[in-house]
């Protein structure tokens, strides 16, 4: 079964009140045994538009990945983050096993 992934770009309004997001979601992420791969480095923007930080995290699957976003505990800590940022957000499956 292929891996999924939220693959998160951000724009940060306010990194005071953001930090408190980062905080929140560590319960959800550790119930679903959430993996970053990219979290908010260096970028550089090739083709297109984008915003300011990229964030990927890896699910053992797509309903794994799905489940930790409409978790209590993922929903709880988002509203801290919507107030201070902007986000698009996508979850995709991997490709292969």
């Amino acid at each position: 079964m292929p891996k999924a992934y939220w693959v998160a770009h951000v724009d940060v309004k306010d990194a005071d009140a953001y930090a408190a997001y980062i905080r929140a979601n560590a319960a959800a992420f550790a119930k679903y045994d959430a993996k970053f791969i990219i979290r908010g480095g260096a970028q550089s923007q090739i083709e297109g538009t984008s915003r300011a930080r990229t964030v990927v995290i890896e699910f053992a699957d797509l309903a794994t990945a799905r489940a930790c976003y409409d978790s209590a505990e993922y929903q709880a800590a988002k509203a801290f983050r919507a107030p201070c940022s902007m986000a698009d957000l996508v979850i995709v499956e991997g490709y292969g096993d």
